[in-house]
Order: structure tokens, then C-alpha cells, then sequence
């Protein structure tokens, strides 16, 4: 298992992870297979989705924001419970398949690491599963 880390910059913000995951796959001369994705957190997820338009990213944040507000009574007492939910809603893996050496993700696609209780640094973990 191998190790990304993901630095953070804001309390909520998508970070395209598609450069380090392909590096990886390219050091480390995975031809055909899945890389499996994994987040190590309970405040933050994974998700494939558009980025080649940022305002995609920036409409579901808004959506999660509206759906789950920041503050609205939740019992949890440390003040990111609406961090969890996103965070479940979001999921924490993400696989992706890998042909010839590159990633298969399709022309508009992106990995995104999502962070909803930032900022920090974060991990994720890459599993290589060969063909």
C-alpha cells in the first residue's frame, strides 16, 4: 500500500488528486490493473467528476452546503458533524482502472480529494490490484 498526501486550504474545498495518482501509477509501472483509493478520515471523502469546469466542483459544494449546513443543532459536540455527513455522502474510496500504463478515466474526468473540516493535511492510501 502506498501513501499520498493531500494538503488542505480551506475548511471545504475539492483538490484534484488526478496528477498525483497518475504519477504514482507511472513510478511505479502499473500497466493494467485498478488503483484503489482509499481515505483514511471521517471528515473528508473521494469522488471522480468533472475537471476540466471548476463551477462543477463549486455547485456541489454549494448543494452539500444548502443540504447539510454547517451548524443546524447536531448532537455530535465538536462542531463538524455536518463534515461526517458529507463525508459519508461522498464516500471514502474511489477505484479506478489503469489500461496500458494510464489512468481510464474519461476526457472530462478528475479525482478529487473532498475536504469538508479543513484545513489540514491529509493521507490517501493507493492499493494496486493487478489484472
Amino acid at each position: 500500500m502506498l501513501e499520498i498526501t493531500v494538503s488542505t486550504s480551506k475548511r471545504e474545498e475539492f483538490v484534484d488528486i488526478t496528477e498525483q495518482v497518475r504519477r504514482v501509477c507511472g513510478d511505479k509501472g502499473w500497466q493494467d490493473g485498478v488503483v484503489l483509493l482509499h481515505c483514511a478520515h471521517t471528515t473528508a471523502g473521494l469522488t471522480v467528476n468533472e475537471s476540466a469546469d471548476p463551477s462543477v466542483c463549486r455547485d456541489i459544494l454549494a448543494h452539500l452546503r444548502q443540504s447539510v449546513p454547517h451548524m443546524a443543532g447536531y448532537e455530535h459536540g465538536e462542531g463538524n458533524s455536518d463534515a461526517h455527513i458529507k463525508s459519508s455522502l461522498m464516500g471514502c474510496s474511489q477505484q479506478v482502472l489503469v489500461a496500458n500504463g494510464r489512468l481510464a478515466l474519461g476526457t472530462w474526468q478528475g479525482i478529487f480529494f473532498t475536504e469538508f473540516d479543513g484545513p489540514r493535511q491529509r493521507r490517501v492510501w493507493l492499493q494496486w490490484i493487478p489484472a
